[in-house]
């Protein structure tokens, strides 16, 4: 089942661990590429430091401030897409989760060939490699991923054990315990 709105509508780094275990689809040109959920990040508003929306309201962080689960993708370092999904809850100005990983279900072919690799156990063990993988790019900006279109997440596997460390490649707010992941070893 498609996570609904109000699974979205929650403080942030909660919403980042319980995505934790869920399924990720993506459908393009006929074909549908799924992968679980294996790494997560929190980024909230303006008291983190380390969020686009620690400041203010821009053209690219604006999908941070707006209704919940929807896709935040945004380009970083010149050659990767990064895919996010507004999740804050109503005290909260902004937020959105940086999904980091997926462990690859179907299409794996697909997403072989996109990437160029064939280790299924690194297809999409990072965010720009899982993006690449799945054809994700600024087109997938801004859509409902409550609803089944090009991209979703819906329900997946309930994880044993999530990690919970903290937040990698930022250098403000490092304190702050946000990422959260599983091990696939454990569960594939």
């Amino acid at each position: 089942m498609i996570l609904k709105k109000e699974f979205y509508e929650r403080e942030t780094v909660t919403v980042a661990k319980q995505l934790i275990g869920k399924t990720l689809t993506r459908k393009i040109q006929g074909t549908k590429m799924t992968g679980i959920i294996i790494e997560t990040e929190a980024y909230r508003g303006k008291n983190d430091l380390a969020s686009h929306a620690a400041t203010n309201v821009t053209k690219r962080n604006r999908i941070m401030f707006g209704p919940v689960g929807m896709s935040y993708v945004y380009f970083t370092y010149g050659m990767y897409f990064m895919l996010n999904v507004v999740a804050k809850s109503k005290k909260q100005n902004a937020g959105a989760v940086l999904i980091r990983g997926i462990y690859p279900q179907d299409g794996i072919k697909i997403m072989i060939k996109n990437r160029g690799i064939k280790d299924v156990n690194k297809i999409s063990n990072g965010p720009g490699k899982l993006t690449m993988a799945m054809n994700i790019s600024m087109k997938e900006n801004n859509i409902d991923l409550t609803k089944k279109l090009s991209v979703y997440i819906s329900d997946g596997i309930i994880p044993k054990k999530i990690n919970r460390l903290p937040r990698i490649g930022i250098s403000k707010a490092i304190d702050k315990k946000w990422n959260f992941s599983i091990n696939p070893k454990d569960y594939f």
